[in-house]
């Protein structure tokens, strides 16, 4: 019997097993080495920061301190995000002795790192599709900055608190549930709900589903990859508790360090991209000039967009039905507020497309367009970029090289507005990387022995930590978020089970509760946040 079962039962604890953390301390050159990433990436991210703010004229001091504040809620989060879900990918790594702990934390940190830096967008921008349609295109207005403030202090909040407990939180979980009450609290503080949008439930049940399943795949292939390597593989000490703190066989050593440097990574390039599309609106709303539009993109590419569009629009025509609306851009509004696109709302993005092709047409680049006209032509493309999505889940049948003709449309207009300059994917690693520095203990000890019964085998930790990776990086591919902390948890119960070792069941019911508990804790913290903001900016 474990102890937390012992107490639970209320009978004596059995004798402790020394941790393998107990008594451990962080090395000097750990400590060293922090300070010097930390402080490196401060000076590069400001740099490029203060070399993006040069083209701003505002010579107000009032949206650089809303800035200021903005970047550090947002990168808190991150650096929160650190102590739960990059802390797992080293769980295993520790347990099985295959790598001392400050050189673990030290290997995840730079591969969350090289993960965050090559990561698509595509999660980043699908977490803020959720976001009602008007805050996103009004982000710099007060009920704009209220929903980012609210959404990021609330998710700072639960995860702080599960931290502190010791319990492996899902940040992609909270965050959700934060956006979702957001979403909510907005329509019910509409005068009039039929003119505000609140949740996207389709996207959000999208979403919802890929956080609900994958911690059951977690468990599931965790579990049946340890029970075919027990039969394809009859080497008793994988399948045993390690010995005193012998590391593990070379090629099972390879494996652990192989699938840790995965789970960091695809961490890094999935969970690492939830905050910078939040940084982005926060960018877009304090600084237009500087971000509403990609500024790298000039005359060869605006020549390209130009001739893209004009063959966009043609496409389009085929499948309009009726005149545009005498106000195109409100057109487009109603059908990313309702969700769906119909041949006789479809002018109104044909229409819509032709205004955006004729001005960016005339600046010859975007770094050019008028400070006065970007955030318009910036919402306006994403407008249009959003119609397009619902047109291809809608009922309009669309030919296939029309379809082809649309996607490279839908890519020119993205390129142009959901785009992460460097410095912000620096930021974001710098963060994640510190705050796993800083709170990795609490974390790893519970996974790595308040789970089971008994102490993490070699097999184990490898099967647990092979099927997180696989999970991430498939869904990284299509644009899904998913929960390291789920995966992860939930494979190393698997393998429990499948090792007939038993499972902790308070550290197990504890789990549970705070898996069931985010959802509706985080949309209850968001929305009275946004309600609060709401009333006081």
């Amino acid at each position: 019997m474990s102890n937390i079962d012992a107490i639970h039962a209320g009978s004596p604890p059995a004798a402790p097993k020394a941790s393998p953390l107990s008594g451990h301390t962080s090395s000097p050159w750990f400590n060293i080495l922090a300070g010097v990433v930390v402080v490196a990436g401060i000076i590069y991210a400001g740099y490029h920061l203060a070399s993006d703010l040069s083209v701003v004229r505002d010579t107000r001091v009032y949206p650089f301190i809303l800035l200021g504040v903005a970047l550090f809620i947002a990168l808190s989060f991150e650096f929160v995000n650190g102590f739960h879900d990059t802390a797992n990918a080293v769980a295993t790594v520790i347990y099985t002795h295959s790598l001392p702990p400050n050189f673990a934390v030290i290997w995840s940190g730079a591969f969350n790192f090289l993960g965050v830096l090559i990561s698509s967008g595509a999660v980043a921008f699908g977490i803020v599709s959720l976001l009602p349609v008007e805050l996103i295109l009004q982000v710099g207005s007060g009920a704009g900055f209220a929903m980012v403030f609210a959404l990021l202090i609330a998710a700072i909040i639960w995860n702080l608190g599960t931290w502190y407990f010791g319990l492996p939180s899902s940040s992609s979980h909270t965050l959700i549930g934060s956006i979702m009450g957001v979403g909510l609290m907005n329509q019910l503080m509409a005068a009039s709900s039929s003119g505000t949008s609140g949740v996207d439930w389709a996207q959000a049940t999208k979403i919802g589903e890929s956080l609900l399943f994958s911690p059951l795949i977690g468990f599931s292939l965790a579990a049946l990859l340890l029970m075919i390597a027990k039969a394809l593989i009859p080497v008793p000490a994988l399948y045993q508790e390690p010995k005193g703190n012998k590391p593990p066989p070379l090629a099972i050593r390879a494996l652990l360090v192989l699938t840790c440097t995965g789970v960091s990574f695809a961490h890094g390039s999935n969970d690492g991209q939830k905050g910078m599309g939040l940084i982005m609106l926060i960018l877009i709303g304090t600084v237009p000039t500087a971000y509403a539009l990609n500024r790298t993109m000039h005359e060869q590419d605006v020549d390209r967009f130009v001739a893209v569009s004009t063959q966009a629009q043609e496409a389009l025509g085929h499948y309009a039905k009726g005149p545009a609306p005498a106000d195109p851009h409100q057109g487009a509004v109603e059908i990313v507020r309702s969700r769906s696109i119909t041949p006789e709302t479809l002018p109104a993005l044909v229409a819509l497309g032709a205004t955006i092709q004729q001005q960016v047409n005339a600046a010859h680049s975007l770094d050019k367009v008028p400070s006065g006209e970007m955030v318009n032509i910036r919402n306006e493309m994403y407008l249009v970029s959003e119609g397009l999505r619902f047109l291809g889940k809608s009922k309009i049948a669309v030919s296939g090289a029309d379809k082809g003709t649309l996607a490279q449309y839908k890519t020119q207009l993205d390129n142009s507005t959901k785009f992460i300059p460097p410095w912000v994917k620096v930021a974001v690693a710098i963060a994640l990387g510190l705050g796993t520095m800083i709170g990795w203990k609490r974390i790893v000890v519970t996974v790595g022995e308040r789970i089971g019964k008994t102490h993490l085998t070699y097999a184990q930790g490898a099967s647990a930590e092979l099927v997180a990776m696989l999970t991430i990086g498939a869904a990284d591919m299509y644009g899904l978020p998913v929960s390291t902390t789920h995966v992860l948890s939930s494979g190393v119960a698997g393998t429990m089970v499948a090792n007939r070792s038993g499972l902790q069941w308070a550290t197990v019911r504890n789990l549970l509760m705070a898996w069931v508990l985010t959802l509706p804790v985080s949309i209850a913290l968001a929305g009275g946040l946004y309600w609060l903001l709401r009333t006081l900016l």
